[in-house]
């Protein structure tokens, strides 16, 4: 008997059993409702989000797949990508597509950079792609699914991207230069007209990722915030990624990819009717694609309206600025570089950065902790979100004190432990097992204290860390019996 038919009941439970089996299964996540998490959500306010989720739940159904079929979710999409095109300075020959999130826009974005040199400079058959160091995670999965070689450059001590080392990295194989508005470990804009007129000169393609800050940041600049350019309005801006499902506030999962030139966008697309079945056309990578998210998306932005944006934007503008000032006045800890929107980050010389995200844990709040890699050391992360604004001060008292609790634990001595470690490529399963065990982890359980794990992988070269992560993930998703 397989495994699936272990776990099936033989007759069906009552709904009550259902929803009853999924809140004990929720029981040991993120309580995000508590305003005490400060990444993976944002939420704005009870009402909005009822009607996203109403409309999602209107179109679960429906199947964008065929417009043809469908053509209420062609229409639904089609507003918009209007409405995003006009919110980043798009004008009437501004395109773009709905897509399942950020990673699947920033691929897709890709894709139409490979296929369109492939077409227009057919000459480039090892294409490569220039990213600053800062530049999202999804660019380098973009990187090895599509078979492009990523060129990483540094960024300055702003940790803003050098646009000299952009242009010293264009080789003739350039299909692609990434700029971030803002960079999402650092909440900081690259100099977006400076990459653009590197980008027209060379002629070559530009994308912007600007998934967590392109649709708040116009209105940051209505308050009165200095926002640099960043959008369409800058020359040599060939496409741009902005997720919906961020601070946009829609339900997951809701993003767009925009580009100026319909062209480049045709190459994103996939046909085929080579094979016997019905003639396959499809926009972006998914070809069934629920009509939910692109519903729920365009409920809440009309429901919320340009003025309900402003307000949720001014609310996070001050809090931003709260709890910038409250961090500063903290002994032990620093903002790594002052940000441009409501994310950042910040670090401690003196305590370590994992026990301090532990202590926090403790006093039941959620923060994120991000590895040290080039000239960014290990820090805390902060996604300022709406259900955050009413605990910004008893979250500063409680950051006040574990500084302070986290100052007294033990650190750097694993350092030592792997010193005596054989490199993470030559471990068999034993020995990683047995590192594992020393760092707290048992049976694929994580310990409630995250420091040992955090502290281990923050030592280790990426690449080690990459393995090690994958080893341990493919330890976790296993099938229930």
């Amino acid at each position: 008997m397989s495994a699936i038919n272990r776990v099936l009941p033989a007759a069906g439970k009552s709904r009550d059993e259902v929803f009853g089996e999924l809140a004990a299964l929720k029981q040991h996540d993120v309580d995000w409702k508590s305003g005490r998490c400060f990444a993976y959500i944002y939420d704005p306010g009870t009402e909005a989000m009822a009607v996203g989720k109403d409309a999602f739940a209107s179109y679960l159904t429906e199947n964008a797949l065929d417009p043809t079929a469908y053509p209420s979710l062609l229409e639904l999409e089609n507003r918009i990508v209007g409405i995003a095109a006009s919110h980043l300075s798009g004008d009437e020959n501004t395109v773009g597509t709905f897509t399942s999130g950020g990673t699947e826009s920033i691929i897709l974005a890709v894709k139409s950079a490979r296929d369109y040199n492939r077409k227009h400079k057919p000459e480039i058959t090892e294409p490569e792609m220039i990213l600053p160091v800062t530049a999202h995670a999804a660019f380098h999965k973009a990187a090895v699914y599509l078979g492009i070689k990523t060129v990483v450059t540094p960024v300055g001590d702003d940790y803003r991207a050098d646009v000299g080392a952009i242009a010293e990295a264009i080789t003739p194989n350039t299909v692609l230069i990434v700029g971030s508005s803002p960079s999402y470990a650092h909440g900081v804009i690259d100099p977006i007209p400076a990459i653009g007129r590197i980008a027209e000169e060379k002629g070559l393609l530009f994308h912007v990722d600007a998934c967590v800050g392109g649709w708040l940041l116009p209105y940051f600049r209505r308050l009165g915030q200095e926002v640099p350019d960043f959008d369409f309005s800058v020359p040599g801006v060939t496409s741009m990624s902005m997720d919906l499902h961020k601070y946009a506030f829609t339900p997951k999962g809701a993003s767009v990819v925009l580009y100026r030139d319909a062209a480049v966008r045709q190459a994103q697309f996939f046909a085929c009717a080579g094979w016997s079945g019905y003639t396959v056309v499809n926009s972006a990578v998914q070809s069934s694609k629920s009509g939910g998210p692109m519903a729920g998306a365009w409920a809440t932005m009309t429901f919320l309206g340009d003025e309900g944006y402003l307000e949720l934007a001014r609310g996070l503008k001050e809090g931003t600025e709260k709890l910038l000032a409250g961090i500063e006045a903290i002994d032990d800890i620093d903002l790594l570089v002052q940000p441009d929107f409501c994310m950042f980050a910040f670090r401690s010389e003196t305590v370590n950065t994992f026990h301090i995200i532990d202590e926090m844990k403790e006093r039941r709040w959620l923060i994120q902790g991000q590895f040290a890699h080039g000239n960014s050391g290990d820090n805390i992360h902060i996604s300022l979100q709406p259900g955050n604004l009413s605990w910004v001060e008893p979250f500063l008292v409680d950051l006040a004190d574990a500084v302070k609790d986290a100052a007294k634990l033990p650190s750097g001595e694993l350092g030592a432990m792997l010193a005596d470690m054989p490199a993470f490529s030559d471990m068999d399963p034993a020995t990683f097992a047995g590192l594992l065990a020393m760092v707290g982890v048992a049976d694929g359980a994580l310990p409630s204290r995250m420091a040992p794990i955090n502290g281990l992988l923050n030592e280790l070269p990426a690449e080690a860390k990459e393995d090690m992560l994958k080893t341990f993930f493919s330890m976790l998703f296993r099938p229930s019996t």
